[in-house]
């Protein structure tokens, strides 16, 4: 019988929970499924970001007295961010574990595992949706918390606005709309070179677009293919773009808007960014963070314990003006 002296095993261990809940998982969202965000982890939970023109750039963190990155021309300035602060709590009470006792080949241990991965598996999931809603944030340039207040505004901080472009279905060609807005985006990457470029669409800019008659002969032979091959793209390309239909929502709300679509440059080294500052916990001060961290305690009285998962991030992308916002 499973008693609570039982979360003294060093399987409860920060290190242990860590490697638990850092564990590969399905991935939730189709931005976080696209590889777009590269990920990174930074002992510190401020992030200076260096804005050049138009290109913004994380800074080397560096020991407190080490010589700083040099900045050259007045032009440049370093702002100052502060990673995202995602704590989730949980318990498990000790009638949860009494009832557990060794079966077959499973031990106690194995048991009480179990119950523990259950609740941080969902928190896990938790996270993944905040993330996801966060990177989608990161695109249109405005990261938002769960209340819709904004938590970073990258158009604000560095005094940039927004690329637009109506599309205009039915009365301008799809290719020619495109078309401009590549260029836009062109102009807005500089230099940086990329291997095209992707359109997440929400659900009315998505109906509007596969029924625009010149874009439907493309878009009905790509399904049709498709559906021959078994595979049931999400997406189809057309006029340089690869145009797919994002789902992503909470509550019912879309985290695309459904008139709207974000172009969005592919395959740019170091484009979209997230980084991930330590937990507050005094095993993890100074040392390079990670996704998600998980730790236990025992309540008062040995009556269970308290659980808690979090994540520090900072989703960012260092391009802001490349991210065009189409509109229906």
């Amino acid at each position: 019988m499973a008693e609570i002296s039982i979360f003294e095993d060093d399987a409860f261990s920060v290190t242990s929970l860590l490697a638990t809940i850092n564990e590969e998982h399905q991935i939730p969202g189709q931005i976080a499924a696209s590889g777009l965000f590269t990920e990174e982890g930074s002992p510190t939970v401020t992030q200076q970001i260096e804005k050049d023109g138009d290109v913004l750039e994380l800074v080397a963190a560096a020991p407190r007295g080490a010589p700083g990155q040099v900045v050259i021309g007045s032009k440049r300035q370093l702002i100052p961010f502060n990673c995202v602060h995602l704590p989730q709590t949980f318990s498990i009470l000790a009638d949860e574990i009494q009832g557990i006792r060794a079966f077959g080949n499973r031990s106690e241990l194995q048991g009480v595992q179990d119950v523990v991965n259950a609740r941080l598996n969902k928190t896990r999931l938790q996270l993944d949706l905040t993330h996801e809603y966060q990177r989608i944030g990161a695109i249109k340039g405005q990261v938002l918390d769960k209340d819709g207040s904004i938590l970073v505004d990258l158009f604000h901080q560095f005094g940039i606005k927004q690329q637009k472009l109506k599309m205009d279905f039915g009365s301008v060609d799809v290719s020619v709309r495109a078309g401009e807005a590549l260029d836009m985006q062109e102009d807005a990457l500089g230099n940086a070179t990329g291997t095209g470029a992707i359109a997440w669409c929400g659900k009315n800019f998505w109906a509007a677009l596969i029924s625009d008659d010149s874009v439907k002969e493309t878009y009905v032979a790509t399904e049709a293919a498709a559906s021959l091959r078994g595979d049931r793209r999400q997406g189809f390309e057309f006029a340089g773009v690869l145009w797919i239909r994002y789902r992503g929502k909470l509550a019912g709300v879309p985290f695309v808007g459904d008139d709207d679509a974000y172009l969005v440059p592919e395959g740019v080294p170091g484009l979209f960014k997230t980084v991930f500052a330590p937990a507050n916990y005094m095993e993890t001060v100074n040392t390079l963070g990670v996704p998600y961290y998980g730790k236990l305690e025992r309540m008062p009285f040995d009556k269970g314990v308290a659980g808690e998962a979090q994540s520090n991030p900072l989703h960012m992308g260092s391009r802001p003006r490349g991210n065009i916002k189409l509109t229906r």
